[in-house]
């Protein structure tokens, strides 16, 4: 029996006329497709070709069709397929495309210099003391370095001058642009940038992290410790080892509350930072008197007796253990430089010193000065006050996270202990305040660049008066307070510091590269038909050009430089970071065994060393660009290089717990970046003319330019 569904079924079918037999469809023209047309015709090849997609009006009269494949009536945001990486050269172009250096508008320009030499130490030294000097010496002290930590702070401090010479060059280069990001994206390229931005954003949450947690353990010791005593009671059987031992809710609170008024639109007051650092100054000069006034010379000459005489009431402690062995390097050398690693957080801030460099009197010569007098008082407040506080108190005997008030109340100075905990918690009040205002700000630029999300630049309505990035304050602002509230402080502290030596590291890396760059003032089309050029498989390499390319390593011809010289000097770069990195990675894991002669280690580090040595002879014999700068960095390329080998020796120090976070957290980043960033990315997009490396970088619009 037949169904009324097949009935009316054959009934339709016997009404419609007879159909020709079908043709093969015939795709359109690559002039006809909606996703090329408007592209030109460098990229869209030969424009009578068949389309590999066929996407036409016909297409598109399915609204719901015309959603899946177009997103929206916007079709510049379309990537066809000639527009994805087709090679890996291609794919290389994009990862070291450089954002052009826009001019600025007249109105954006200060319209006088009014900073001297002393207003920028002030602004560096307020942006750079704080948490490391109330806290991070406690924590060093008691379990990494014991009293030399005085000795980790001199290393640190060398390293930050490394690094402070760096960043002076480069941020003398493009005075207006304020972060290691922007710096980066201007000089090096994309890839470089976002790793330098993705782990700026993460060193300044992790330092409005720590600096929570200290004003939390400050509070508590000013309060009896009864708040962490609870907290523990309650939650220690439930927190795993690889996190705190209970769940800090004070920390949790300061920052949501720093996050939402960022988020309400409070600024920063230049009065209210020469305030704190005025007070900041006089109360670290008061302790350090404290210190050696009441101080005991025997403290940093403990014997074993010391440690056994001590009872359980006073202390817990009645073996060395995990304490050291004593004396005045209990932890040995090793101690010393792993403390350096962590100590290079607490003179991190000398950057903001750069960002005032447009306003700033003879920014050539007051830059440089001002990052090293920044870096000389914050390496003297921090050496003298660990001088003190181990002077004051056996080093085992060290509050981890209150160690200042807890000192006092050893040595018996009840009042002055709350004088200083009080400040401590002003201090650190003021300093998460100068922490939490740039991270909204690098998270909108690459937003702005198309580097992350496009929501994280923009301004709920209700916020509209006050322009704030509402989704990057509170997306950061959270992860801020989660961290607070879970993680332990020594991994903070470690996490910190790996970010900035990983930051610095690309600042030394940017100087290096762009000192020997050649002008470019080829127009993005100009480019892109260079490169589809040198892409051609129908070239041929003769051996002459060959052969020309190895006499330029070691003979360069020109005195000025050329591309091949920029290239050259990029790959060589490229070459002694990774060589850097396995000398400091061997230095770091296995140095007894180099240095008492081992013969495969041994002869590995000669090798090293070798091959390093032959590379930055190569640097050294190509043209540097002649472009007259603010500044510059003396002993090319060997101080760059020492600053990079420096910065990565100590990151090797830094534990494997924290190498294991770090890596998490870059491989988040990267996710983003690939995923989303990298088709995102508006340097792809931008006809301008590219920025040179060299003569455009000097702000034409500055008056009184000094050449160098």
């Amino acid at each position: 029996m037949v169904t009324t569904e097949e009935s009316r079924a054959d009934n339709n079918t016997q009404m419609l006329p007879a159909r020709p037999a079908p043709s093969p469809p015939q795709q359109p023209r690559g002039k006809d497709c909606l996703l090329c047309s408007g592209l030109p015709a460098s990229v869209l090849g030969d424009v009578s070709a068949p389309a590999p997609h066929a996407l036409t009006s016909a297409s598109l009269t399915d609204p719901v069709l015309h959603t899946l494949l177009l997103g929206s009536t916007d079709h510049s945001s379309s990537i066809p397929p000639r527009m994805r990486c087709q090679d890996p050269r291609q794919c290389g172009q994009k990862l070291v495309r450089r954002q052009p250096l826009k001019p600025r508008q007249r109105s954006e320009i200060p319209v006088t210099r009014h900073l001297n030499i002393l207003h920028l130490v002030v602004l560096g030294v307020g942006s750079t003391l704080g948490v490391g000097v109330y806290i991070v010496v406690g924590e060093v002290a008691l379990f990494v370095a014991g009293p030399a930590i005085i000795i980790s702070f001199l290393v640190a401090a060398l390293s930050s001058v490394l690094s402070g010479l760096c960043y002076a060059e480069i941020g003398t280069r493009i005075l207006w642009t304020g972060s290691v990001y922007r710096y980066s994206y201007i000089s090096v390229g994309e890839l470089w940038a976002f790793i330098a931005g993705w782990n700026f954003i993460l060193s300044y949450i992790i330092a409005s992290a720590s600096v929570a947690k200290a004003w939390s353990s400050t509070f508590d010791s000013l309060i009896g410790n009864h708040i962490s005593q609870a907290l523990q009671k309650t939650f220690f059987q439930y927190m795993p080892d690889y996190l705190a031992t209970y769940p800090d809710f004070v920390a949790l609170a300061m920052v949501l509350l720093f996050t939402g008024a960022l988020a309400l639109g409070a600024r920063q007051s230049a009065l209210i930072t020469k305030v704190y650092t005025g007070i900041n100054v006089l109360v670290l000069i008061f302790i350090m008197l404290s210190g050696f006034f009441k101080g005991d010379l025997h403290n940093w000459k403990l014997t074993e007796q010391d440690y056994t005489s001590i009872t359980p009431g006073s202390g817990g402690i009645s073996s060395l253990g995990p304490l050291g062995f004593g004396g005045f390097v209990p932890f040995g050398l090793d101690g010393i430089l792993h403390g350096a690693a962590t100590c290079f957080y607490a003179l991190v801030g000398f950057d903001a010193i750069v960002t005032k460099g447009e306003e700033a009197l003879n920014p050539r010569r007051s830059i440089p000065w001002s990052i090293l007098i920044t870096i000389f008082i914050c390496f003297l407040a921090h050496f003298g006050v660990s001088a003190a506080l181990t002077l004051m108190v056996p080093y085992y005997l060290i509050h981890p996270e209150s160690p200042l008030p807890q000192a006092f109340l050893y040595i018996g100075w009840d009042v002055a202990r709350y004088v200083v905990a009080v400040t401590t918690l002003c201090a650190l009040t003021f300093r998460l305040q100068d922490i939490f205002f740039p991270i909204p700000e690098v998270i909108k630029d690459m937003a702005h660049d198309g580097l992350l999300f496009q929501g994280l630049a923009s301004p709920w309505k209700v916020f509209a008066r006050t322009r704030t990035p509402i989704m990057a304050i509170m997306s950061s602002g959270s992860l801020a307070g989660l961290l607070a509230l879970l993680f332990k402080f020594s991994d903070l502290l470690n996490l910190m510091s790996i970010g900035n030596l990983l930051v610095y590291s690309l600042v030394a890396f940017s100087v290096l590269v762009l000192r020997y760059q050649p002008e470019q003032n080829l127009s993005r089309k100009e480019e892109i038909d260079i490169s589809e050029c040198e892409a051609s498989p129908l070239e041929t390499i003769p051996e002459a050009g060959t052969s020309n390319i190895l006499k330029t390593v070691w003979y360069p011809i020109n005195t000025f430089p050329t591309q091949e010289s920029g290239r050259i000097i990029y790959g060589c770069t490229l070459l002694l970071v990774l060589l850097l990195t396995i000398l400091g990675l061997i230095l770091a894991q296995w140095p007894s065994q180099v240095f008492s002669g081992d013969p495969g280690l041994t002869t590995v580090a000669v090798l090293l060393l070798l091959l390093i040595t032959g590379v930055t002879v190569i640097i050294w014999r190509q043209p540097q660009d002649p472009t007259a700068l603010y500044f510059k960095v003396p002993a090319l390329p060997v101080l760059p290089l020492v600053s990079i080998f420096v910065n990565i020796y100590l990151m090797m120090l830094i534990t494997h717990r924290t190498w294991t976070q770090f890596g998490v957290w870059n491989a988040v980043g990267f996710v983003i970046y690939f995923g989303y960033g990298i088709r995102h990315s508006l340097a792809g997009n931008n006809h301008q003319q590219p920025p040179a490396s060299t003569s455009q970088t000097l702000d034409k619009n500055i008056p009184d330019a000094e050449p160098s």
